[in-house]
């Protein structure tokens, strides 16, 4: 029996994450600032309607988002990330074959039995009930089917379900779906078509085969082909990175051979934690730091080193210690830094581990590392974490308007008072 895809994607994740612990937001105009509070990069309905853009700078729309009352706030990632995981995980014990395409987005595989709009909408009420995220549900044959038809349930804010599914209005919903904003064209890709005038994505359907594949490779004729209701894209199995990085801008310049230290040694610590978690070792590491490219008070610099590690590893202290040589060797003094990071690369399953010659077994102290990890994911994170990495973290990136961690920091867990 073949079986139909499902997108469920999370309406305004970021906001209604913030909702979901502070419900006097409903109703009201919320936007979430991107790391250091740059630009906007949620937006709720209400705010939507104002006007406000997606990426407007901070600075050029606070006094319209002060006029109109919005309620702004910091990215708060820990509390995003975990409420992520709860909708996975709802999702999960309904239907085994999920695939995370996203922090708030995931295709499932359907059985082509019942009434599929109906089981939407009680997989869309269970998600709510259990989790407090809305969320919008596009049914079809293929994945990118599914994806026109979350765009259109999306608008259908009553029901939030839609099922393209042997519609018969699907002709009509396609000529009215630009080509560029279907799944895998893009504004480039648009580019070409538009030139030879197929512009919705009902022209895309009824393309010529050959020209497709000749103008845009396999993969134009593969969404071609998902379009027809052909579907050539299954769910995709997560599989573990080729490579991990960590980087961030600073709140303000850092100058200081010391601030930067504690934030390469801060960020590799969050590497190193994510490549334990997914069962892996890397081989070679790289630092990198940079100065404004903006600015035009003094020249731009880039520096950056890589290094071949002596031994496979995904120990936090060997792995910060490479990072701090590196770094030694491309600082330059008089320099206002405004961005760090990390890349760990040449990874490998931990099980597929190489012992070096020159590293004895014991240096890579997994069962320190396992307990640092329980500690931190249970306590908060930098709870334990190496002197190297600082206390004070002054460099940190701006977040003034960041709501309480309420899922993973206990000193931030909600006090009901009976």
């Amino acid at each position: 029996m073949k079986k139909l895809f499902a997108l469920i994607d999370c309406n305004n994740f970021y906001v209604s994450c913030e909702r979901v612990f502070n419900p006097k937001l409903a109703g009201k105009p919320v936007v979430v600032l991107s790391n250091n509070d740059g630009c906007i990069i949620a937006r709720s309905e209400e705010a939507k309607k104002l006007g406000i853009k997606m990426g407007e700078p901070f600075f050029k729309c606070e006094k319209t988002l002060s006029h109109h009352a919005v309620h702004v706030y910091s990215s708060n990632y820990p509390l995003y990330g975990d409420m992520s995981q709860r909708v996975m995980a709802v999702i999960g014990q309904q239907e085994p074959e999920v695939e995370m395409y996203s922090i708030d987005e995931a295709f499932v595989r359907l059985p082509r039995s019942g009434n599929i709009t109906d089981y939407g909408r009680a997989l869309r009420e269970k998600i709510r009930k259990q989790t407090g995220i809305p969320v919008s549900i596009g049914i079809g044959p293929t994945k990118t089917l599914a994806k026109i038809a979350n765009r259109i349930a999306k608008k259908r804010m009553t029901s939030g379900v839609f099922d393209l599914t042997d519609h018969p209005q699907l002709t009509k919903i396609l000529a009215e779906t630009p080509a560029e904003s279907v799944w895998g064209v893009g504004r480039k890709s648009g580019a070409k078509l538009a030139a030879a005038n197929i512009h919705s994505a009902l022209d895309l359907m009824q393309a010529e085969d050959v020209w497709l594949r000749k103008i845009m490779t396999v993969t134009g004729l593969r969404t071609a082909m998902e379009l027809r209701g052909i579907s050539c894209l299954d769910l995709d199995e997560t599989s573990p990175k080729k490579s991990i990085t960590c980087s961030r801008s600073f709140g303000h310049p850092v100058q200081s051979l010391e601030d930067l230290r504690e934030a390469v040694a801060t960020y590799t610590a969050i590497a190193a934690a994510k490549l334990r978690q997914q069962q892996s070792v890397a081989s070679c590491l790289q630092v990198y730091i940079n100065t404004d490219p903006f600015s035009k008070d003094q020249a731009c610099y880039f520096g950056h080193r890589t290094t071949l590690l002596t031994g496979q590893t995904a120990n936090t202290g060997e792995l910060t210690r490479a990072a701090i040589r590196c770094l030694k060797t491309i600082y330059r003094p008089g320099h206002r830094y405004k961005k760090a990071g990390i890349l760990l690369s040449g990874l490998t399953s931990d099980a597929c581990r190489q012992p070096g010659l020159f590293t004895p077994a014991a240096d890579q102290q997994p069962e320190l590392m396992a307990a640092i990890d329980r500690v931190n994911r249970h306590m908060g994170h930098y709870t334990l974490q190496y002197g190297v990495a600082g206390f004070r973290k002054d460099w940190r990136n701006r977040q003034d308007r960041r709501s309480p961690a309420y899922t993973t920091c206990w000193q931030q867990l909600v006090m009901v008072k009976a």
